[in-house]
């Protein structure tokens, strides 16, 4: 469904919003110049304020279930929490809409996810292609297009996710060619062993996808409960991280590698579990991660969530 009353953003017209040859410099510059570009200074210095906190995000996936009853009310909550955009559960028909109504409520939007199928099996949902999705966004006026899941019959080999980073990084030209830039978001299950050797999904990604086409967005909590530390995974990724998600994680909670086991009281507001997220977000700085975006995929008061992780944020700025 389309609508016509909502405004039509396409990558000319955003363009004439920032400056042109400085968009136009990081779509064409290799990637590692990101971190080159950071200000490695004050990212060391825990006196300083928190980087990204006058432009924190919130991924709308925390709040599902209150945007289905009321997207309005729930983006004027969200931005009275303090939060200063957000980051879409999905790039289709009603997203230019809800973008709308959130830069109508004071948020930015500048990412959203994509449906994973475009890429990992597009002959499985073909009124949605990866072409129609880049539209979409571009007419949304998003910078970053989001790949944030695959399947399990689809990445339980090695073969199948060299396959899928190689789609991806097909599907990464075509986003950069219309002026965005597509990245991979994280989940655990690509730090498991496949074909019972040494090699995960997420070292054929980091192998395989094209540094100059496909960045990541990584998900702390997840790569913590995958069993990795965040802080080596940021570092040996510097400049090719463009988006962190903050999220906590229950102390004592077990490494685990499918998503769907995962118990609920896993997932923590931030300050509340064992990940430093305020040191998290100055070692983002300092390898020139773009944004940050709070998500908690499990909460009985999501709101109420948002809100307290925003709070401990500000307290922790200020400490």
């Amino acid at each position: 469904m389309k609508h016509p009353s909502a405004p039509l953003l396409h990558r000319r017209s955003w363009l004439s919003l920032a400056t042109a040859a400085g968009f136009a410099s990081w779509l064409s510059a290799p990637i590692k110049a990101l971190a080159e570009q950071a200000t490695t200074q004050d990212a060391h210095n825990d006196a300083h304020p928190l980087p990204y906190l006058d432009r924190l995000g919130l991924q709308l996936y925390t709040v599902r279930n209150q945007m289905a009853d009321d997207p309005r009310a729930t983006l004027k909550a969200i931005a009275a929490a303090g939060y200063k955009q957000v980051e879409l559960m999905a790039i289709d028909n009603g997203a230019l809409e809800l973008a709308a109504i959130a830069r109508d409520e004071g948020l930015r939007v500048h990412s959203g996810f994509l449906d994973w199928r475009c890429v990992v099996a597009p002959e499985t949902n073909p009124d949605w292609t990866i072409e129609q999705t880049i539209e979409m966004a571009e007419r949304i006026g998003l910078r970053h297009v989001v790949f944030g899941y695959i399947d399990k019959p689809s990445r339980d080999t090695s073969d199948k996710c060299k396959a899928i980073a190689d789609r991806a990084n097909s599907a990464a030209a075509k986003t950069r060619d219309a002026g965005m830039r597509m990245a991979y978001h994280n989940h655990s299950f690509e730090f498991a062993k496949l074909d019972g050797g040494a090699t995960t999904a997420y070292d054929i990604f980091i192998e395989r996808f094209d540094p100059q086409l496909m960045d990541f967005e990584l998900d702390v909590f997840w790569a913590k409960i995958g069993g990795h530390d965040p802080f080596a995974m940021m570092k040996k990724l510097a400049g090719r991280i463009t988006m962190v998600h903050l999220k906590d994680l229950k102390k004592d909670t077990p490494t685990n590698h499918d998503e769907a086991t995962v118990p609920a009281d896993a997932f923590q507001e931030c300050g509340d579990g064992v990940l430093d997220i305020p040191a998290i977000m100055r070692l983002a700085k300092e390898i020139g991660v773009l944004e940050c975006h709070v998500e908690q995929d499990q909460s009985p008061a999501p709101l109420d969530s948002i809100a307290q992780s925003f709070r401990f944020l500000a307290e922790a700025s200020k400490a």
